[in-house]
């Protein structure tokens, strides 16, 4: 069985086209087992029930931004090890270096082609 038809990615992202157009590069690559949450906490009570092998999150959202949500799930032994790339417009060198420090497997800059998106997550995870 491909990875692809057993990976569980969870997207998060306060903007609602945003999660659409990952999503739709997601289905488009084969992945089937997708959720979406709207915010960092959301992500988290979501995760308590649906644990993923991967989270690809936005950086800026309101509340707890993409290193936040990091910091927490880096912090709890359940998931701890779930894969993380993260998404964002500002890939400047501090949030890079903060990103590596708590643990990010990988980024994307901000816009992307869904053949950048699945290079990201291929470094992380293995050939989709």
């Amino acid at each position: 069985m491909a990875l692809r038809d057993q990976i569980r990615i969870m997207v998060v992202d306060d903007m609602s086209t945003s999660r659409g157009l990952i999503t739709q590069a997601l289905d488009g690559f084969g992945v089937r087992q997708i959720e979406s949450a709207a915010d960092g906490p959301s992500a988290l009570q979501l995760l308590a029930r649906w644990p993923a092998h991967l989270i690809i999150s936005d950086m800026n959202m309101p509340g707890m931004n993409g290193l936040q949500l990091l910091q927490a799930l880096r912090s709890t032994a359940k998931t701890r090890n779930v894969g993380f790339l993260l998404i964002t417009g500002k890939a400047d060198r501090q949030i890079i270096e903060s990103g590596k420090q708590l643990g990010m497997n990988n980024f994307l800059p901000k816009p992307f082609q869904p053949a950048d998106l699945r290079k990201a997550i291929e470094a992380v995870v293995g050939r989709l």
